[in-house]
């Protein structure tokens, strides 16, 4: 039992660092765009162009690349793929090249594509199905963390050092955490350890024997049409388009809609970054606490409460920054805490329950899928805002989180079903 503690505590310090440390090669780009636009004369719309040269990437290639992890392991794959994110941008500064600086994006971005998934993957092996939301709710902070840290580090650098050296240095950073974890990053199989309470019971070995073969190598087509598959995709793919729309556009609109000082307007768009912080670490436990073996019905309830919190908010807009702020808050926390969760523990619960070897392209697949929602937000805030105002955004954010309701407890219903009728399902995979 201490060897596995030992490993656990591991593990989990070391995959916290590495996945925080992915932002550190992704915020920086937000941190210099002025810069790029002064010296080198690069147009707004050059500039969106490299935001999408590193996020287009990086959610389809989550797709397309799943079953990588599934072939060479966890370990190798997100270690190999960190390290090749560093070299990808190790060159940044040297070059002044639109054409240049797309592709190197364009690799980051592919390479970081298959970090979530098998850091995920990688991690969840060693924790008991009992304790894995609690377990990864709490490791979901990194998620925000990271992205904080990242734009402090790239701050801190082009201060002192120079836009061009801002990728210089985090990606030596990344480079030797993507050696750790090639070193360090051991799975359970690999140093003889049993976890316990891993598989829960006989019935779930007898589904993975009955519909492994099925699945031996599965596409992305047979993950898509699993049971809930499809809707958990789609509540993620809501989630993500409203967390980042709040991200990139909340301070334009505290700022424009809201008349708040511009220094306010930075300062409070961060709340809704803090509620997710807070709601990431939360929501796991209280879905283990309070909704043992019924996730999805409990987050279903939570992505509930932040689509309310997300209407008050716009009703009570006017009263001022502390009630602004409560409900910011609460959306934040609601939002973000089931996004880290719906990519990550329950598509894996799920399909682990057809064959273990395909969790890792079935996280890919919903986060992915998920991510494109990344792609698109701006374009789409762009063209509601010009043809209804704000309100017009807020207005899409509610009903897409509405929707991402709508299909976390549809999700729910079906995988009610399926446990009610274990026989049946496996009948029909």
């Amino acid at each position: 039992m201490g060897s596995l503690r030992y490993h656990q505590i591991v593990s989990f310090s070391l995959c916290w660092v590495a996945y925080a440390s992915t932002y550190f090669l992704r915020k920086p780009l937000g941190v210099i765009k002025a810069d790029l636009q002064k010296e080198l004369s690069f147009t707004t719309s050059q500039l969106g162009w490299l935001d999408t040269a590193l996020l287009l990437p990086y959610a389809v290639m989550q797709i397309i690349l799943g079953p990588v992890g599934a072939k060479y392991g966890a370990r190798k794959t997100f270690g190999v793929c960190l390290m090749l994110s560093a070299l990808s941008m190790l060159p940044f500064g040297y070059f002044s090249s639109f054409g240049v600086w797309f592709f190197l994006l364009f690799l980051n971005g592919t390479a970081q594509s298959q970090c979530w998934p098998n850091c995920t993957k990688g991690l969840l092996c060693w924790f008991s199905d009992a304790v894995r939301n609690t377990m990864f709710g709490m490791f979901g902070t990194c998620a925000f963390a990271g992205g904080i840290i990242g734009t402090m580090f790239a701050v801190y650098i082009q201060a002192n050092y120079g836009w061009r050296s801002v990728y210089f240095y985090p990606s030596l950073t990344v480079f030797v955490l993507g050696f750790l974890v090639l070193i360090l990053f051991k799975q359970p199989e690999e140093v003889g350890i049993d976890v316990p309470g891993k598989g829960g019971d006989k019935l779930k070995e007898a589904q993975a024997g009955a519909t492994g073969a099925a699945l031996e190598k599965p596409s992305m087509k047979d993950l898509w049409r699993l049971p809930t598959i499809p809707e958990i995709s789609t509540a993620v793919f809501c989630l993500k388009v409203v967390r980042y729309c709040m991200y990139m556009w909340l301070p334009m609109y505290l700022l424009q809609a809201l008349n708040y000082s511009q220094s306010m307007s930075g300062i409070f768009s961060t709340v809704f970054e803090i509620g997710g912080v807070t709601g990431s670490a939360l929501v796991g436990f209280a879905l283990d606490r309070f909704y043992p073996g019924q996730t999805l019905r409990g987050l279903g309830l939570f992505v509930l409460i932040s689509t309310i919190a997300l209407v008050l908010f716009i009703a009570t807009s006017s009263w001022g920054v502390v009630i602004n702020s409560v409900f910011m808050f609460i959306a934040g926390a609601f939002n973000a805490g089931p996004d880290i969760l719906l990519c990550g523990t329950v598509p894996a619960e799920i399909v682990e329950k057809q064959n273990r070897n395909a969790a890792t392209a079935t996280i890919g697949l919903v986060n992915g899928f998920g991510s494109i929602g990344t792609c698109i937000e701006g374009p789409i805030i762009g063209i509601v805002t010009a043809y209804t105002g704000w309100s017009g955004m807020f207005y899409l954010m509610i009903a897409l989180s509405a929707l991402g309701t709508l299909a976390t407890y549809r999700a729910a219903v079906i995988n009610s079903r399926i446990n009610q009728s274990t026989p049946d399902f496996i009948d029909g995979v």
